[in-house]
């Protein structure tokens, strides 16, 4: 049977809800020779990229569990948890040989990640031999949930429930007639892209594909995107494309509205397309505004980091606290830690945080906001219902 446990951890109460049960170093059984059961000691890895192209969305989570985890060393002094960082570049190349790393140290109880759908995908079958928990705060791939992954969790609604919320929105409140759809074949950028399709429906008058960190030159599919009329692109990938794609298609005197998702809310964007070139866009995110974050999380990232907190920094710092609760609550061994998460109703900073038996957000806690690039900020708009 299912255990059923409440933990209830509001905002601004995080740090000091985590110290209210500590206790001095304890030790249990190893739970099936995973890690370690003393409380000292214990580490959080960080999966995600450090460095590369898509280095700031991966910087924001690490910063949002940082966060966390130092808040929690700073009231447990005697007894302190360790953040593993492994930097993956966004690569997913690489990520079956961090994973393999991370696994090795005994001391891993939990995994912050990975961050994108491909090295998610790419590491699961290794994170799931080791009975490892993961949680992602940002990998939103559908098919993640298909694999019988026990260990497999997501902080986040999938592509199921951001992809027809974009279409809603195109079709909804921008009131798009053709809708041109391009991705860039990663299993992120695609699988956000067929379900935009399905959504979208007659809407769609075009679509085409390119290549993650190897298209440079969009005229062909910028001449296909005029020869349709196209009022509006959705594209299905990263910032860094997306900025030279909409920088391009203003240069060739294409006014269709660039929509795009998560992959692209980022200041990277903006600072790639230009400020005039990036006006207007539409960016949608299974997050809300980092500033609604409950008690004093924003303004302690912002002190802590130097800048305002970025898209998932919120959510990552929720999800290394779920790690921390079940580590003051006793959970030191990779196989309590897995029962502890599947049971958890865990309130974080962002949001309530609840998995149904698949790994996913339980979907009364999905959000689904629409943000607008505006005098080159990146600005919260509106949430949007899923159909």
């Amino acid at each position: 049977m299912r255990q059923k446990l409440v933990r209830v951890i509001g905002g601004v109460a995080l740090a000091s809800a985590l110290v209210a049960g500590a206790a001095g170093c304890s030790s249990s059984g190893d739970g099936g020779g995973s890690a370690s059961g003393d409380k000292c000691g214990l580490k959080i890895a960080f999966f995600g990229a450090l460095t590369g192209d898509a280095a700031n969305l991966g910087i924001n989570i690490k910063n949002g569990a940082k966060l966390a985890i130092e808040e929690y060393n700073a009231k447990h002094a005697d007894c302190k948890v360790e953040l593993l960082e492994k930097d993956s570049q966004g690569d997913e190349k690489q990520a079956a040989g961090l994973a393999r790393e991370i696994v090795k140290d005994k001391k891993t109880i939990g995994v912050v990640g990975p961050a994108f759908s491909g090295e998610t995908e790419a590491s699961g079958p290794i994170w799931e031999e080791a009975k490892l928990p993961i949680i992602s705060p940002s990998a939103t791939r559908t098919s993640l949930n298909t694999k019988g992954w026990k260990t497999f969790h997501r902080g986040l609604g999938n592509d199921d429930s951001q992809g027809p919320a974009a279409a809603a929105y195109i079709k909804d409140v921008m009131k798009a007639q053709k809708v041109y759809v391009i991705d860039d074949q990663t299993a992120y950028g695609a699988g956000l892209a067929d379900n935009v399709k399905t959504a979208l429906g007659a809407t769609k008058v075009g679509e085409d594909k390119v290549e993650r960190n190897v298209t440079k030159d969009f005229n062909p599919v910028i001449t296909k995107i005029k020869s349709t009329g196209a009022d509006a692109v959705f594209y299905g990938g990263y910032y860094q494309e997306a900025g030279l794609l909409v920088k391009q298609m203003r240069a060739a005197g294409v006014t269709a509205k660039l929509v795009a998702a998560d992959g692209v809310k980022d200041p990277g964007y903006v600072e790639g397309a230009g400020t005039a070139a990036a006006e207007g866009s539409v960016l949608t995110c299974p997050c809300a505004p980092a500033s609604e974050a409950k008690g004093n999380f924003a303004a302690n990232y912002k002190t802590k980091w130097g800048q305002e907190a970025g898209t998932y920094s919120d959510i990552a710092y929720d999800v290394a606290g779920i790690f921390l609760k079940g580590i003051e609550e006793g959970n030191t061994t990779k196989d309590k830690m897995q029962s502890f998460i599947t049971g958890v109703t865990f309130e974080g900073v962002a949001n309530t945080y609840k998995f149904t038996d698949k790994g996913e957000l339980d979907p009364q806690y999905l959000k689904i906001w629409a943000y607008t690039v505006a005098g080159g900020e990146i600005k919260a708009d509106q949430p949007i219902k899923t159909p």
